[in-house]
């Protein structure tokens, strides 16, 4: 099955520079460009693509309000792609539902990869990027720690998973750490979603951060 994925960048080079790695693979197609927020969520709405690649920083309309509009809306998964700058605004892609994000700097099989994850419904969380990420952008929010609403309505194995996916662990990881299959583990991860009313893995990473379940 093909990935239908749309480019969002405010910079022409980088966006056709990434069209061009995502349509050399034979899995991929790339439907369609754009240049801000706005364009993106009224392209991704018309078009309806898997993922949206977002960029954080474009004019009028950014990318995490794009991502808060088209994850509310139920359009698509968004991948942001953004740079390492301990940026606020990428801590909102996260609040907003963003499925993942990625660097810039990374090169194009771990781009191809990460896109066909989020397309597949994971998250793109790998303790040697997101980990750090997320336990940067927690700790960098002024919080009083308040354990979230639904919290006690999760049994003991899916607080389990709960705090796994907090640590950045992928399912097959969570799988060889509770001793469990892989689909069980996908089963508790849409359960823990539903009950805290959370939209992505990646927020409940975040959340896993915030409500101190991890250290």
């Amino acid at each position: 099955m093909t990935i239908r994925v749309l480019v969002a960048d405010d910079h022409a080079a980088i966006r056709s520079g990434l069209a061009m790695i995502l349509d050399n693979a034979p899995d991929i197609e790339v439907v369609a460009e754009a240049g801000d927020g706005a364009s993106a969520v009224r392209k991704a709405t018309a078009l309806r693509p898997d993922v949206v690649l977002m960029d954080v920083r474009m004019p009028e309309v950014d990318g995490i309000e794009a991502t808060r509009r088209l994850v509310a809306d139920s359009v698509c998964a968004v991948l942001v792609l953004t740079t390492f700058d301990m940026d606020s605004y990428v801590y909102g892609a996260l609040r907003a539902g963003a499925s993942g994000f990625l660097l810039k700097s990374v090169d194009a099989p771990r781009l191809i990869d990460a896109i066909r994850v989020v397309a597949a419904g994971d998250g793109v969380i790998e303790p040697s990027v997101t980990r750090r990420l997320i336990h940067a952008f927690a700790a960098a929010q002024p919080r009083e720690v308040v354990p979230p609403p639904g919290l006690d309505q999760l049994t003991d194995r899916e607080s389990e998973v709960l705090v796994c996916v907090g640590e950045g662990l992928s399912n097959q990881q969570i799988a060889r750490r509770l001793g469990i299959g892989e689909a069980t583990v996908k089963t508790h991860v849409s359960r823990v979603l539903t009950k805290l009313d959370l939209r992505s893995r990646v927020q409940a990473a975040v959340l896993a951060q915030e409500a101190g379940l991890v250290g």
